[in-house]
């Protein structure tokens, strides 16, 4: 019923930036919270940042002032730029959604994609 699209990883030195791309489509009426989690090998999947759509932000404090989220509601996309890279960076990073349907609200994850941060 959501179909989440990640773009955006790759294999970069530290120091260095990237950006990833979410783009959600189906038929919900609204996307209420988008958020980006990462997940490394052998570790838990954390929060990595989050918006709302009035554009409130949250960011976990390993990331803030290095990482921006933002989000285009006309194009259900969010974004992440990641700067400053660091090896520690390096994982797997998923799109996470809340969606509005008529009667309920639906959460949906990404499939994920791979950021590597070389040193």
């Amino acid at each position: 019923q959501v179909q989440l699209v990640e773009s955006g990883g790759g294999l970069v030195q530290a120091g260095g930036s990237l950006r990833l791309s979410c783009v959600a489509s189906g038929s919900f009426s609204s996307i209420n919270l988008m958020a980006w989690y990462r997940q490394a090998p052998g570790k838990q999947r954390e929060l990595v940042a989050s918006i709302i759509r009035e554009g409130s932000t949250n960011y976990a404090d390993f990331v803030k002032g290095r990482f921006t989220i933002s989000r285009d509601n006309a194009k259900n996309t969010v974004f992440l730029e990641m700067n400053s890279l660091k090896p520690e960076d390096t994982a797997a990073y998923y799109c996470n959604v809340n969606v509005r349907f008529s009667l309920y609200n639906h959460n949906a994850w990404g499939q994920g994609t791979q950021v590597t941060v070389s040193s």
